[in-house]
């Protein structure tokens, strides 16, 4: 089974904590300092904000596949559409290792599909993350490098 999943910037973690919350009816699943995640069955959807998005705002949307072939099954309907992508195979990005398909829609917003292969201890691989802002979104447009979270 697939799960929807929206990741928003915000500048106020903890308000935006306090607005979920009580919309959802639901603490965060994770919560750390710049990031919060709900993960509810109703609806069905992997909620995310942080404070590392490039500007706040919707930074990305995505799904999240329960199984290894439930990604293939999306990257392979995309491709065969021909619409281009970046795969990431067991990148560190958001407190999770994961493998990833990346694409733009034609308004250009971010779309992740990912398989979650656990969890990780620090928000993304690369030390110039903490400055460069939000480690999952790559940018597309650039061709950037697929070996990396943040190109």
């Amino acid at each position: 089974m697939k799960r929807m999943h929206v990741h928003v910037a915000v500048d106020d973690l903890a308000a935006n904590i306090r607005f979920y919350s009580a919309l959802f009816g639901a603490e965060p699943s994770v919560l750390k300092d710049d990031y919060a995640k709900w993960r509810i069955d109703d609806p069905r959807v992997n909620f995310a904000i942080s404070t590392r998005g490039r500007t706040p705002g919707l930074d990305h949307l995505g799904i999240q596949a329960d199984e290894e072939g439930e990604l293939d099954e999306v990257r392979g309907r995309l491709e065969t559409a021909g619409i281009q992508g970046l795969a990431q195979e067991g990148t560190t990005c958001c407190y999770s290792q994961s493998d990833k398909y990346w694409t733009l829609d034609p308004q250009g917003i971010a779309w992740e599909s990912f398989h979650t292969l656990g969890e990780a201890a620090v928000f993304g691989e690369h030390a110039e993350e903490a400055s460069e802002g939000a480690c999952c979104t790559p940018d597309l447009s650039a061709g950037d490098n697929p070996n990396q979270c943040c190109g």
